[in-house]
């Protein structure tokens, strides 16, 4: 048997794509480590490029990758709920910072929405692609979902959510360290709040403090993401 027919017959399974997917990530990973976990060398920003790259070589379309990858997409929905472990260990901050993290949520959201959509008509983009920009700063599947109840093309909508949570993990730390902010539970909301899981991963490797604060951030704005898009989008659309 060639390479070639071995490849067209791995391709037809669905545990080709899930092993390609984490070994990307292992290497990936790997990666940054030796980088010394400098930002700039974040594990999701190659792992999608090596994936992206297999992709393209051998032609295989995303619907046929998606159909074995699909498991790591399932586990985001656990990943999420584990998020309450840690926050259970840091209770008493969680309470006594609850007011201002309230005024951040609500600012942060719809600034992260409003920003979105009035730079993707500044640059002359399209209302469907707009509204697919509109809640980048949710977790995935929200993203998705709301996308879709507004009309806009959920796909696009978790490219956005992807590109937006990679930069967020490869600025946060810089951004944070240059204006001086040391709190850890601010520095680590955020990242949750405008960069999602993939910032929210970021904030653990920095600080568990940091990381229990992203996964708040993470939740809640994926919640008020859904609610005030459809509500700020007729507005920002004029």
């Amino acid at each position: 048997m060639s390479l070639v027919d071995l490849w067209v017959y791995l391709s037809g399974g669905p545990l080709l794509w899930l092993t390609t997917t984490l070994v990307a990530y292992v290497a990936a990973d790997a990666i940054f480590v030796a980088a010394g976990r400098r930002p700039i060398a974040n594990p999701v920003l190659i792992a999608v490029a090596f994936v992206a790259i297999v992709l393209v070589v051998t032609g295989t379309p995303f619907p046929a990758y998606f159909a074995g990858a699909q498991f790591v997409h399932f586990l985001l929905g656990p990943a999420t709920v584990a998020l309450a472990v840690p926050l259970v260990r840091y209770l008493p901050q969680v309470r006594r910072l609850l007011v201002p993290m309230v005024v951040a949520l609500v600012v942060g959201s719809v600034t992260a929405i409003t920003s979105a959509v009035l730079l993707a008509r500044l640059v002359g983009l399209d209302a469907s692609t707009a509204r697919a920009m509109a809640p980048k700063s949710a977790t995935t599947p929200i993203a998705m979902g709301t996308a879709e109840a507004i009309g806009a093309d959920p796909a696009l909508a978790a490219v956005m959510v992807i590109i937006t949570g990679i930069v967020g993990a490869i600025v946060v730390t810089p951004l944070m360290n240059a204006l001086g902010l040391k709190n850890y539970a601010a520095r680590g909301f955020a990242a949750g709040l405008a960069s999602h899981g993939i910032g929210t991963a970021r904030a653990f490797q920095v600080d568990p403090l940091a990381g229990t604060f992203a996964g708040i951030a993470l939740g809640l704005n994926g919640l008020l993401t859904a609610v005030l898009v459809p509500i700020l989008l007729p507005f920002l659309l004029k």
